[in-house]
């Protein structure tokens, strides 16, 4: 469609005109500094060019450091081929950290011919390729959207800052890996957000790509779309964002694809107007600037209404239903470059209703769908096949609560016994651990250590969040795994949960001593080890706990100095128990983001234009950075950084995602908050009468679980007779 010419400031004659288009790419004075101002002679060409007055050349291009424009580019689509990027991309990698990871042709990598398809989707992960790649959720995406013979999907992934200058120093855009295509020729750029600390590289990438980074300004731009759990909230980020998308992927991509082609077939009626108006009555899509947001004077949100006829006022998730019909990933992607997870993953089962009050995830993911035994081991077998990984991540939010894990773990190490293929669950309850199911898991490969996740440290406080472990099933667990050969347990706990208190996270310290002297004493050794893991603790949309005040950071980082002295204090089993965590401070500008709401966006673009990038790793990220620009946006409003994470909501207040329908009730929300405070428990819904949460009604969906009584079969007969 075009290939992006350098513009330098003072050299208008290179503007390289393609037909009716020109891209016009201006330097920067340095790395990361602001455009320098064209000459009156360059503004007047590119003015011309453009279609647009000389005058508003420069205004155009002091929003993004430089930005491609395109007139008519979509009309004129077929004019001319999309080009790689990478014959000039490969001049730069030497100059860089790990190149490796910017040049794609992985195993089971996919490039479809442009011109052949009618619908182009960018992927992202907003993160680093070596955590961005094994992410399950695009793997899925990517082959659901490129199994369709009109669609094609390639990735991208966030740049790193060396690589970053050199881009803008040369003219290089936001790229694909798969066909290093410039991301701005896609029809849509899809961003799954795990985290909300993925929002500075998702303006990042924008930039890059030379897309305008407000959604209002754009016009034959691709349609950013944020999905995700972060997008349950997408509130803070909705100036950047044409859509977002509420639940599962799988089949809503295939309606949007669906609505683009269509638009694109009719002519692109109304324009990208038109094309959001079609978008917003796709079930699970919810496009934002067809929703104002009023405010009341003390800084409250008083009501968002609809503002364009036949926009829906809730917007209700996406859930799939029968995991079986969607067997994803086939074949996943194997890396070139070292990456965080280096095995293969099968999704078990979807959704979680053990109830923990603090549990974004397991609530907005409700109802539990499992994947039956015969379907997770097709799709382990063809996995392996199609990438040659040695371990199979048995995936979920709580794994050993299938319905049939015990006869998957025996059925898959029969099948594989010899192969050195090994099996792993994620965390395992304590409550559901048994010594069989974790000697099945480890029979092919390596015993590694076991994690627990009492996340509270007191049972008062797990009764408030609705864990329900006692130390001492706790202390019998992990003495039967040690007494069985284990020589290491991680335990994960959170700090500045509700109603906590310094006595609470003491009991972390008193729980750690006593899992060491049981071991010791069960396995008759004194080489063991237990690993504190402690994490600070953000209340979360659509979560019993959303209401909640955030514990600010002066008293995470006490209370966890506190417990490193308490645990050191026995200097007998001190030496046994490690230590992690992180300080409070990263913890206060994720709470900020989770419970933001649109005045937040401006926060975040100010953060991103001091430099912040990769706000979830400790060598970038910058509290202060994002402290200054709350100070310097927020007092606008009349508001701070504490109204958004350390005020309590009341039960009444309109929150920013109201308008956001996950399934879950607000009055049982609310309900569930007031049993949280009263140390009240709940069961969980699989195996009890329901208790009116508002998911399967209000969504039409049910549970779906085992036992099917059906056993893995192995892969080849096994011969009988002579």
């Amino acid at each position: 469609m075009w290939t992006p010419g350098l513009l330098p400031v003072d050299e208008p004659d290179v503007v390289a005109l393609q037909g009716t288009r020109v891209a016009c790419f201006l330097q920067t004075s340095d790395i990361t500094g602001g455009p320098r101002l064209m000459s009156q002679e360059s503004r007047e060409l590119a003015g011309r060019v453009l279609g647009k007055p000389a005058t508003s050349v420069n205004g155009l291009a002091s929003r993004h450091r430089w930005a491609p424009q395109r007139r008519d580019a979509r009309t004129l689509a077929s004019a001319m081929p999309v080009t790689s990027v990478f014959p000039q991309l490969e001049a730069l990698l030497p100059r860089i950290s790990k190149p490796i990871q910017y040049v794609g042709g992985e195993l089971n990598a996919q490039v479809k011919d442009w011109d052949s398809v009618e619908v182009h989707w960018a992927l992202m992960y907003p993160d680093a390729y070596e955590v961005g790649l094994p992410n399950q959720g695009i793997m899925i995406l990517y082959e659901v959207l490129n199994e369709r013979a009109d669609t094609l999907a390639e990735r991208t992934y966030a740049v790193w800052p060396d690589l970053a200058g050199l881009m803008r120093e040369n003219g290089v855009p936001q790229f694909t890996v798969d066909g290093h295509r410039p991301v701005i020729d896609f029809d849509v750029l899809g961003i799954s957000f795990a985290t909300e600390l993925g929002y500075t590289n998702m303006i990042e990438a924008l930039d890059l790509a030379g897309i305008p980074l407000h959604a209002k300004d754009r016009e034959d731009e691709p349609l950013v779309i944020a999905g995700g759990h972060a997008a349950f909230n997408p509130e803070p980020i909705a100036d950047f964002l044409d859509a977002a998308v509420l639940g599962d992927g799988e089949q809503v991509v295939g309606d949007i694809t669906d609505v683009v082609k269509a638009w694109k077939g009719d002519g692109r009626p109304d324009g990208r107007l038109g094309l959001l108006s079609r978008l917003a009555n796709v079930d699970g899509v919810y496009v934002p600037r067809f929703y104002d947001v009023e405010y009341l004077p003390d800084g409250r949100i008083r009501r968002v209404v609809t503002n364009h006829s036949g926009i829906p006022y809730r917007v209700g998730k996406r859930t799939t239903m029968d995991l079986d019909e969607w067997p994803y990933p086939k074949a996943p992607l194997v890396p070139l470059a070292e990456t965080v997870h280096e095995r293969m993953s099968v999704e078990i089962f979807r959704g979680c209703t053990r109830g923990c009050r603090f549990c974004q995830a397991g609530m907005i993911t409700r109802p539990v769908r499992e994947r039956s035994i015969t379907g997770i081991g097709e799709m382990v077998d063809a996995g392996l096949k199609a990438s040659g990984y040695e371990e199979v991540g048995l995936l979920s939010l709580s794994s050993a609560d299938h319905s049939e894990i015990g006869e998957i773990a025996k059925g898959l190490a029969d099948r594989y016994e010899g192969t050195n293929t090994s099996l792993s669950l994620p965390s395992t309850r304590v409550d559901a651990f048994n010594v069989t199911l974790a000697n099945e898991l480890s029979r092919n490969g390596r015993r590694s250590g076991l994690t627990f996740a009492p996340e509270g440290g007191s049972e008062r406080l797990r009764k408030v969040i609705n864990k329900m472990v006692s130390k001492e099933d706790l202390i019998r667990t992990v003495s039967t795994a040690y007494a069985n050969g284990w020589r290491q347990v991680k335990l994960y706990f959170m700090c500045g949960l509700p109603t906590e208190t310094d006595e609470d996270v003491l009991e972390i310290a008193d729980m750690a001593r006593d899992v060491i002297k049981a071991g010791r004493a069960a396995s008759g050794h004194k080489d063991i080890r237990c690993t504190v893991s402690i994490g600070g603790f953000v209340p979360k949309p659509h979560t019993p706990i959303q209401w909640a005040s955030q514990a600010d950071h002066e008293t995470i980082d006490r209370r966890l100095k506190l417990l490193r002295t308490a645990i050191n204090s026995d200097r007998s089993v001190g030496r046994a128990i490690g230590v992690r965590y992180h300080d409070g401070k990263p913890g206060i500008v994720e709470g900020l983001l989770s419970r933001g709401d649109r005045r937040i966006g401006a926060v975040i673009e100010q953060v991103w234009r001091s430099g912040g990038r990769f706000d979830g790793w400790n060598e970038h990220f910058s509290y202060d950075r994002w402290m200054a620009a709350c100070a310097e946006v927020l007092p606008g409003y009349g508001l701070d950084v504490d109204w958004y994470t350390t005020r309590e909501r009341t039960e009444h207040e309109v929150l920013p995602w109201d308008h956001l329908d996950s399934g879950l009730d607000k009055e049982w929300l609310w309900a569930d908050w007031q049993d949280a405070l009263c140390g009240q428990e709940q069961d969980d819904c699989r195996w009890t009468p329901c208790f009116d949460c508002g998911v399967c009604p209000g969504m039409g969906t049910d549970i779906q679980i085992g036992p099917s009584g059906v056993k893995l079969l192995p892969l080849t007969p096994v011969a009988t007779g002579s």
